[in-house]
């Protein structure tokens, strides 16, 4: 029997193709992870915080839920907490099999968020102060929300990623609706056009992923 060389080349273009592809599926099953991971929780977190403003805070100070007066702000803040928590472990899982580019391309994108809030948040807190409160919250919601929106129009430009160029696009607009719209609004508009467009945003690369 002819010994079989493992480190034989392709006999073939077919071979080589095949050989491509196999290598191809396999860096992806070790790099790419569930984006519902990514998404989800970022979009479970939007709808339910800001549904809860909307509910307590609506439209000329109108009250839909009696809820605390806390509560509101409180589980908005509590739910991104753990939506950043869990976006960190699995961008800390992700970076383990990527290095090079890819890996100085996702710390900085990571950093440019964190500063971005940063500045973002500085500035707000110095001007908020002179507002009424329901202009205040609504200074605070459409400043992120705007930034998030920048962000992710800028990360597309990275990853090449025509669905969230159009989905940073859509949060721009959104926001803009809910500031002419005023208080109150601004919250249910991104409760389901941003929450819910979060969620969708990750049903949709995950589709795309199962069938590629």
């Amino acid at each position: 029997m002819t010994p079989v060389d493992d480190d034989a080349p392709p006999a073939s273009a077919a071979e080589s193709l095949a050989l491509i592809r196999q290598e191809q599926a396999k860096a992806a099953r070790v790099v790419g992870l569930n984006p519902l991971l990514y998404y989800v929780p970022w979009g479970l977190a939007w709808f339910i915080g800001f549904g809860l403003l909307f509910l307590r805070y609506g439209p000329d100070g109108k009250v839909f839920v009696d809820l605390p007066a806390w509560l509101p702000l409180a589980s908005l803040f509590v739910l991104m907490a753990l939506a950043m928590l869990s976006t960190i472990l699995v961008s800390a899982i992700r970076g383990r099999s990527l290095e090079g580019r890819s890996s100085w391309q996702g710390s900085a994108y990571g950093f440019a968020w964190f500063f971005a809030f940063a500045g973002v948040g500085t500035t707000m807190s110095h001007f908020a102060k002179l507002l009424p409160e329901a202009e205040r919250g609504l200074l605070w919601a459409t400043a992120s929300v705007g930034l998030v929106g920048a962000m992710y129009m800028c990360g597309a430009a990275i990853w090449l990623s025509r669905d969230m160029f159009i989905f940073g696009a859509w949060l721009t607009l959104i926001n803009i609706a809910g500031v002419l719209a005023g208080a109150g609004w601004h919250s249910l508009i991104i409760s389901l056009g941003g929450g819910g467009g979060l969620i969708l945003l990750g049903l949709l690369f995950q589709f795309r992923g199962k069938r590629a």
